[in-house]
């Protein structure tokens, strides 16, 4: 068995907020609509790409939950549910999922590991 990734912490943060927005239809009482639809499969999405990276990481599921946390932050306004509960949520979650994401990503390609395999 190989030894864990350091970076797989940020996984495991990502995983947690793709299962936080999965169920904030529910928490946040926005249980209808385009928004939840949205929350419901940007969640998932994340969760599974985060648990693909924690079981055998590729850099591909970085750049899915990049893409779905900027998608996070866009939907509110190309869906229509702006100036709602949901858009601060689904902005939120979306800032801090595309955050984490290119950390992971900047670390793969610039951290101190990856300067030892190119110094």
């Amino acid at each position: 068995m190989s030894k864990p990734r350091p970076e797989a912490i940020l996984d495991v943060y990502k995983l947690l907020l793709g299962a936080l927005l999965f169920v904030s239809p529910w928490l946040f009482a926005f249980a209808g609509g385009a928004a939840a639809m949205d929350a419901r499969a940007d969640g998932a999405a994340i969760a599974v790409a985060s648990l693909a990276a924690l079981l055998a990481f590729a850099e591909w599921e970085e750049w899915v939950a990049f893409l779905a946390g900027l998608w996070m932050v866009l939907s509110p306004f190309v869906l229509g549910f702006q100036h709602t509960t949901a858009m601060h949520v689904s902005i939120g979650i979306g800032l801090a999922v595309s955050y984490l994401a290119v950390l992971d990503l900047w670390l793969i390609h610039y951290g101190p590991r990856a300067m030892e395999h190119h110094g």
